[in-house]
């Protein structure tokens, strides 16, 4: 395709690539998932938005039918645009229909009301606004649950001027799904032509991402601020200085970093990359200094946005941004925690995925530096691997920066780290290995196979202690109480508990019908902490008064949660 200075858009009357043809197909595919839940929810609800679902599903035709006609790449940049209308149409009919946020977006929306109010926002607990609005809240392995504010303000801020049009809390999520619509037009502008369609899938489609940002959730904000950071991020400082652009990048890095701890995960990653790139090019001390001016910009914007705060309340806000990584919240998600919650007895050493994720995460980051090479175009995805030995692996932590992963193929390949600078052995070491043939075996493709074996042998080492530490928690369930009886669930039941551990736990007792835990179940007859090699009987009372009864296939399960140190203990519950 013919590329002139001046426009884009040039040499655009050719006939598209049948690449091309096919993602713009593929995103007008997504655009069908979950239309018709929202169709069905607007039907009694908003029969405008019913129309103007209706609709969409004729543009989506009307699309798909153009995909595959059009003659030049001009028009189907065109079709690219009228896709792209089509998504957000339906995304802005889905989030009329259904507004209701999260748990996180209403701690943003209430953190909101209160700061309005002239109130603190860290370090204060709302639990009558999940109780008013029948909202799930997150659970703590202490037996409490996480009722305060546990993010970085930039959410709240922006959701404030929104409470006084929209009401709370469906404020949070009429902004972050405007915060989505902002990122998606983004996105599609700054990404190649050939790469449109995607930004129209991955951001609107599926509907992963309009799901979570109906939802509140202030990692879509993050995301979207990452989104120019991470657009041609090789080209940062290129040529030995920072530019407008590149101090832009930076102030939208230090804004994400003030929305969502995500986006923190991501940031080293970027600076150990965007080191090695410059060290191809520049001196040592001069790639030091544009890295370190690029990050001194980014901390400075996020301090700007915290300052408020942080002189209002320091100690109060600090424990509040860290809370989501000290609060100690029970294990949930996709990743390998759910060896020990799901698949086993249970784990006397849930922290050792704790330790794990650490010693990943600096594994990582080292083989990123060294092999800056190779592993440079997949910057944006390695981060979240992390997660994946975190008690907290949930899905959202991988999907909702899925655009950055698009964003970084289409405009950080391969080639641009072809020249990056990577640690190597000096010319006269390297000719002493050579000459044996350990030394070859090391410098060979089984050197650099060992290397990264012992890069992430720690963590392998911590997740392998966490699921072989056997539950430390032997509990037999020796009587239930109106389970089956007249359809009422199990809402009483005896347990024996024995601690085998030398060291004394506090138990907390639920029970899961599925992924999810019930709200703690009251234990009384027993000690409130359990002495080493204890044995004690509890009688245990649900907090819903109807019971519980088993999920799907009899799916029926007694925990025991400790906090210090973080276990958990699995028995079967009979289902007679």
């Amino acid at each position: 395709m013919l590329r002139l200075p001046g426009s884009r858009y040039l040499g655009l009357d050719v006939p598209p690539s049948q690449l091309h043809r096919a993602l713009a197909l593929l995103a007008t595919i997504s655009l069908f998932i979950g239309s018709r839940t929202n169709w069905a929810e607007a039907l009694t609800v908003r029969p405008v938005v019913l129309l103007a679902l209706s609709l969409g599903y004729l543009f989506i035709l009307l699309g798909a039918v153009l995909v595959l006609t059009v003659r030049t790449e001009r028009s189907l940049v065109l079709v690219d645009a009228l896709i792209f209308a089509t998504a957000c149409v339906m995304v802005i009919g889905a989030v009329a229909v259904q507004h209701k946020p999260s748990d996180e977006g209403t701690l943003v929306a209430q953190a909101a009301r209160t700061m309005l109010h002239g109130d603190p926002i860290y370090g204060v607990a709302w639990p009558q606004v999940f109780v008013e609005q029948a909202i799930a809240i997150t659970k703590t392995m202490s037996g409490g649950e996480a009722y305060t504010f546990a993010y970085p303000p930039l959410a709240v801020l922006v959701t404030a001027p929104a409470l006084s049009l929209f009401g709370f809390p469906a404020a949070a999520s009429i902004v972050t799904t405007a915060a989505l619509l902002i990122g998606a037009f983004t996105l599609w502008i700054l990404l190649p032509i050939g790469w449109r369609s995607g930004a129209t899938a991955v951001m609107l489609g599926f509907p992963f991402l309009p799901t979570y940002a109906r939802l509140g959730y202030p990692a879509i904000i993050a995301m979207v601020l990452l989104i120019p950071v991470i657009v041609r991020w090789p080209t940062i400082a290129e040529g030995g200085r920072l530019r407008r652009s590149d101090v832009l990048k930076a102030v939208c890095l230090g804004a994400a970093c003030a929305t969502q701890q995500l986006a923190w995960f991501v940031t080293p990653f970027l600076l150990v990359g965007l080191y090695g790139l410059r060290r191809g090019d520049l001196p040592t001390r001069r790639a030091l200094s544009l890295v370190g001016a690029f990050t001194g910009v980014a901390a400075a914007a996020g301090l700007v946005i915290d300052l408020p705060f942080i002189i209002r309340d320091a100690p109060a806000w600090a424990e509040g941004i860290l809370l989501v990584l000290t609060q100690h919240a029970i294990p949930v998600g996709q990743g390998l925690v759910g060896v020990s919650f799901y698949l086993t007895s249970g784990s006397g050493a849930l922290d050792f995925y704790s330790y794990a994720t650490l010693l990943l995460a600096l594994g990582l980051l080292a083989a990123s530096a060294i092999w800056i090479r190779r592993l440079g175009p997949a910057l944006t995805v390695i981060p979240w691997i992390v997660f994946y030995l975190s008690v907290r692996s949930q899905e959202i932590y991988y999907l909702v920066m899925t655009p950055l992963w698009l964003a970084a193929a289409a405009t950080a390949p391969p080639s641009a780290f072809a020249r990056a600078w990577q640690p190597a052995l000096g010319a006269s070491a390297r000719l002493r290995l050579s000459s044996s043939r350990v030394g070859r075996w090391l410098l060979g493709p089984p050197g650099r196979a060992a290397l990264a074996g012992m890069l992430l042998a720690p963590a392998l080492i911590c997740a392998t202690i966490a699921i072989a530490t056997k539950a430390p928690l032997e509990m037999k369930i020796v009587a239930t109480t109106a389970h089956g009886s007249h359809g009422q669930g199990l809402w009483q039941m005896a347990v024996d508990v024995q601690n085998r551990t030398a060291v004394a736990l506090a138990p907390h007792f639920t029970i899961s019908t599925g992924q999810s835990i019930t709200p703690f179940w009251t234990a009384t007859g027993g000690p409130a902490t359990l002495a080493p090699h204890q044995r004690a009987t509890y009688q245990l009372t649900a907090a819903v008064p109807a019971g519980y009864s088993p999920g799907a296939n009899g799916y029926f399960f007694l925990r025991a949660l400790t906090d210090q140190p973080m276990t958990v203990s699995t028995v079967s519950i009979p289902v007679r």
